[in-house]
């Protein structure tokens, strides 16, 4: 493999990236595939927190428990079905998804691309140089001609709680890589990662306290943390709402946490998982030697080139620009600065309009998420509130899932529950929301009519096939020329 101890001492390169997770290796690749040489600095794992601590164990570890969950749901296979998940085997498929922690095989993926890997803490050095330090004590520096792609990720963001270093509290990292399930398990924080680690650890067998100080998954619809926190007491766990931890003590490092709360009430659990959101990782990568806040933010314009930074060499991808903390976002913005990236350095022009070649336009009117409780939450676009401070004119468009028959067939007697929202001006989506089993698999569709702006009278012609659970597009659409042939009628 070509690293950094096979490569001379001040090696210049087009484009040195910082970071080798998913948006780092596909800026890389993109910047290769314009003909750029390219070197990427990774202190860690070559695939980043998504491979090995995020996205990948927390759906190889979560999938058994939902799919226990569906046979129960189903007649007949419901009685098939005895005793729990074998925590065990689950653990044995998260290793296997994440290949013992070795990424051999994502390192062999930029020798493949004949890009450059160098193994150490990369830091800027003044424009267009990179550090890199390695474990051995010794550093390399690295010159960019054209760019330097800042991508770096995000860490969990700790609360400032009394207690919590005692504590040692369990982070995204803890509650997808421990291989032990403990007897009670409180977590913090009602987000997407708050509520995957509540179903999970719960259908592993813990006693999952789950505490969230407004409502869960605030930034989808008011339904969506409704139905999830139905799932969640459904399956056992203990859901509290409107709670604030104002302190953590753990005296014996081997002992229970207590947990004291707002209301003067305490709470005994044998682990304590954080989800309280993220911080960026810019904090020791050398911001300040080219005149930026170390540990901030990096405020990045449409094809990702960081602002405050003269003569147009400096991009930020993924977490570290705060646009879209998720990782498909990441690579959308990873391919887009790439294609920018081959583009100035030869001098073509770049097309930065709205979804223009070289311009991230989706990460401000078509992102998609999806959490994989039980049941899946998935949304892309603004909600209702959302789209009305955009100053949208809207209609939102609500129906339960049982109106579609193949929904009622995936499971015997399926709960969950649909939202479009329509500006009426144009009649296109601006937003969709779907949760209940299955639906994350309805999201691209969605994805596609928002980001394409297509007019629901030729939405109305993609037909649905029978029986699936999309078939809700079909009641969906329905309902809402229903409503607009309503409105339309004299005192209607």
């Amino acid at each position: 493999m070509s690293e950094s101890r096979n490569i001379q001492a001040g090696a210049r390169y087009d484009v040195v990236v910082l970071g080798a997770g998913p948006a780092g290796t596909n800026v890389a690749d993109r910047a290769r595939a314009a003909g750029l040489s390219v070197a990427v600095v990774e202190r860690e794992l070559v695939g980043g927190d998504c491979a090995y601590w995020a996205c990948v164990p927390s759906k190889a570890l979560l999938r058994p428990v939902i799919a226990l969950a569906d046979a129960r749901r189903v007649d007949g296979a419901r009685q098939a079905v005895s005793g729990q998940v074998d925590a065990d085997g689950v653990f044995a498929r998260r290793n296997r998804s994440v290949r013992d922690w070795d990424d051999t095989r994502q390192a062999l993926f930029l020798k493949s691309i004949g890009a450059d890997l160098f193994r150490g803490h990369g830091r800027l050095y003044g424009p267009r140089r990179v550090s890199v330090s390695r474990d051995d004590g010794t550093r390399q520096t690295l010159t960019a001609r054209h760019a330097v792609a800042v991508a770096t990720g995000s860490r969990p963001a700790l609360p400032d709680i009394p207690g919590i270093a005692e504590a040692r509290p369990w982070t995204n990292r803890e509650g997808t890589d421990s291989s032990s399930v403990p007897a009670r398990l409180a977590i913090i924080g009602g987000g997407g990662v708050g509520i995957e680690m509540a179903t999970l650890w719960q259908g592993l067998g813990s006693q999952v306290t789950l505490l969230v100080r407004r409502r869960l998954i605030p930034r989808m619809e008011p339904f969506a943390g409704e139905l999830v926190a139905q799932g969640l007491k459904k399956a056992g766990a203990d859901v509290r709402a409107g709670v604030q931890v104002t302190a953590l003590h753990r005296p014996d490092p081997r002992g229970p946490v207590t947990l004291a709360f707002d209301d003067g009430g305490q709470l005994e659990a044998d682990e304590v998982l954080c989800a309280t959101g993220r911080t960026p990782a810019t904090d020791d990568i050398g911001l300040d030697t080219v005149g930026l806040t170390p540990g901030s933010w990096l405020d990045v314009d449409t094809t990702c080139l960081v602002q405050g930074v003269d003569d147009h060499w400096l991009y930020a991808l993924g977490d570290v620009n705060h646009r879209a903390l998720l990782t498909h976002q990441g690579k959308y913005q990873a391919r887009t600065a790439g294609d920018a990236i081959g583009a100035r350095a030869a001098g073509r022009p770049l097309d930065d309009t709205p979804w223009g070649d070289h311009a991230t336009t989706a990460d401000e009117h078509a992102v998609p998420q999806v959490f994989f409780s039980d049941p899946e939450a998935a949304a892309v676009g603004l909600n209702a509130e959302q789209a009305e401070r955009a100053g949208y004119r809207i209609k939102t468009v609500d129906l339960d899932f049982d109106a579609a028959q193949g929904a009622n067939l995936y499971a015997d007697g399926y709960q969950g529950h649909a939202r479009l929202v329509v500006d009426l001006d144009r009649e296109v989506l601006v937003g969709a929301t779907f949760v209940g089993p299955g639906v994350s698999e309805l999201l691209h569709s969605a994805t596609i009519a928002v980001s394409g702006e297509i007019p629901l009278k030729r939405l109305r012609h993609a037909v649905a096939p029978f029986p699936t659970i999309s078939e809700i597009w079909l009641f969906l659409l329905a309902a809402y020329q229903r409503d607009s042939e309503r409105a339309c009628q004299p005192n209607g």
